[in-house]
């Protein structure tokens, strides 16, 4: 029987791989049963804890709201009382959606029942308060006080259940732990005992060969197809020392078609290259057009092979493009492009066609920058539907703007006309509709007036304006606003700053929308404060606020389309701060937040100085 060296590792490592498999076993079933004791703790208990907890805590606000009711604040009473029942029932709710262990649906069940109890009971004080107040305080004794106690005594039971059980599951949960602990230990010494011993004779075995290729190999390293390794062993040491030599033999041969191999691989990365429908352009570190496939060479009507050895400006002829490349080129990172100026247009007839470029360095082995390569990817049709878009929200909003007009005027000769004639509930009815009514107005002129942005109708009156114009007018309209809030409305606009080109009524409505948002989200007794300075050939202008600050979540999407944050939605459109941007975008500037959530926000954006 031969014994070959897989034998030899396979005997040598079968109890260790035995013990492995039991190890790996008991582990795994040890945690599944841990696991699953684990999520019982949180699944069968902890929720039900959280329920009795919060009913605990809201029917001692509701027994506190019948004090205040007894003491004569009522209108503050009834409010904080049935805002608490509701919350009350909400949880009661999740309780008993939770009965999982014994015993838990009767106390439940005596909740519910002694709830319903003291619900009668704070009616029965709601009409002693209105016929005798003066035995009021009787009747909360005799029986509001006791039912409060026997529901909230139960909410404490299921509460007192729950953390027992959740205590024995946490018992169990530790005996496993402990017992998994110590035979893993046990198992895992023995294997790696096993394994030990037999490595240092396995060591023995495979080191002396091995030293043997490896010194070859060195040799082969450096060219020297000549060396050869000698064995005296049958097994697999030996087949690999047999097979190195016919490898270095092999190579020995294939040194001479290192050329042709070469050859073939650049053929290759051609054929890859002219197989993609992108356009695709290499540049070398000069600025030399290096290869462009099929795609690139059409788009930008160019015929075959015509580009080779010319500058990149001789093919593309688009010097804004080229400067992102000698950007790239310089830096050896992605050039940093302005949102929607990632687009290059070509014109062919009376045709336009737009495709989106990136641009991306490609670098050696040895980190030298070699070149970079242009990806151009046509948009054409993206464009086209990104503008059809747009005029049907344009003509929608046109269409809309008649009829809501016409609703509106009917809802405000109503309430001008009709209020006396109708009942409590169809004022508040006509009153809702008609905030309803201004509200889509106010939606339709947003998306019409950002319709007209995105289309590029929008006129604007370019001329010079002083930035101490513009802080003025858009606070001066918000004093009032300010004033009734309770926020501290500041400017901090130095009067040697240059004047800016810009539409003096856009960008006063964008300020004017700044400062709003922020007034809105800032309460009373803090700060909005409105500042400028010249920053390079700009001049920044920004918005500062102590309100409640903006998720990260939403900071990078808080200029897109109906994007409002959750939780502090305050009946918007969602459309201003994406007008803003477009405005500032047509000014020929950019906009952008810093905020941390619950330390306010800055909103700032820029204006070029008149020439």
């Amino acid at each position: 029987m031969t014994w070959t060296l897989r034998k030899k590792i396979l005997i040598g490592y079968a109890v260790a791989l035995v013990l492995m498999v039991v190890v790996v076993a008991w582990g795994v079933a040890s945690l599944r049963t841990l696991g699953s004791a684990s999520e019982a703790i949180l699944r069968e208990n902890y929720k039900s804890i959280l329920a009795a907890e919060n009913m605990i805590d809201a029917i001692e606000r509701q027994d506190s709201a019948a004090l205040l009711v007894i003491l004569g604040y009522q209108d503050e009473g009834l409010e904080q009382y049935r805002e608490n029942e509701t919350q009350f029932l909400q949880w009661l709710g999740r309780a008993r959606d939770n009965i999982t262990i014994p015993g838990e649906e009767k106390i439940v069940e005596s909740i519910d029942t002694g709830y319903s109890a003291y619900l009668v009971t704070f009616s029965q004080l709601e009409r002693s308060l209105v016929e005798n107040p003066t035995e009021a305080a009787g009747v909360y004794h005799e029986t509001v006080l006791p039912a409060f106690k026997n529901v909230r005594d139960a909410c404490a039971e299921l509460r007192q259940l729950n953390q027992e059980t959740m205590f024995e599951a946490s018992d169990r949960a530790r005996e496993v732990s402990q017992r998994s602990r110590w035979s893993m230990v046990v198992i895992g010494v023995g294997a790696v005992g096993t394994g030990l011993a037999f490595s240092l004779i396995l060591s023995t075995l495979l080191v002396r060969p091995l030293r043997r290729i490896m010194t070859a190999a060195q040799k082969v390293s450096e060219g020297d197809y000549e060396a050869t390794v000698t064995t005296r062993t049958a097994d697999e040491l030996g087949r690999l020392a047999a097979e190195f030599n016919a490898m270095v033999r092999k190579l020995k041969a294939y040194n001479d078609l290192n050329v042709r191999q070469i050859v073939e691989e650049k053929g290759k990365s051609e054929a890859i290259i002219r197989s993609i429908d992108d356009g695709i352009i290499v540049v070398d570190s000069d600025g030399k057009v290096i290869d462009m496939n099929p795609t690139a060479a059409r788009t930008l009507q160019i015929e075959e092979r015509s580009w080779e050895d010319k500058h990149f400006l001789e093919v593309v002829k688009s010097d804004e493009l080229f400067q992102y490349v000698k950007q790239a080129l310089e830096s050896g990172r992605p050039p940093q492009i302005d949102e929607g100026q990632n687009v290059f247009t070509v014109t062919k007839g009376d045709a336009e066609r737009h495709f989106q470029f990136s641009i991306t360095p490609v670098h050696a082995k040895t980190g030298r920058m070699v070149g970079v390569v242009l990806l151009l990817r046509d948009v054409t049709k993206l464009r086209e539907l990104d503008r059809l878009k747009s005029e049907f929200v344009m003509s929608a909003s046109h269409e809309l703007r008649t009829p809501l007009t016409s609703i509106s005027m009917s809802v405000s000769l109503l309430q001008e006309t009709a209020t006396k004639k109708l009942t409590e509930k169809e004022r508040e009815l006509l009153a809702a509709a008609h905030e309803e009514l201004e509200r889509i107005k106010a939606l339709v002129n947003d998306l019409l007036d950002l319709s007209k942005i995105e289309a590029g109708k929008i006129e604007l009156a370019l001329d010079r304006v002083r930035v101490q114009l513009l802080s003025e007018t858009a606070l001066s309209a918000l004093e009032v606003q300010a004033e009734e809030k309770g926020v501290e409305l500041t400017a901090a606009v130095p009067e040697g700053l240059p004047d800016v080109r810009a539409d003096a009524n856009k960008i006063t409505w964008v300020l004017t929308n700044l400062i709003a948002n922020a007034l809105r989200y800032t309460r009373r007794g803090g700060s909005v404060r409105l500042a400028a300075e010249k920053i390079g050939p700009q001049v920044q202008m920004s918005v500062t606020d102590t309100g409640a600050g903006i998720p990260y979540e939403y900071q990078s999407r808080i200029f897109d389309k109906f994007v409002q944050v959750k939780g502090q939605s305050s009946g918007g459109t969602g459309l201003g701060l994406a007008i803003c941007k477009e405005i500032v975008r047509a000014h020929g500037g950019t906009i952008w937040v810093e905020s941390e959530p619950g330390k306010g926000s800055t909103f700032t954006f820029t204006l070029p100085i008149a020439g």
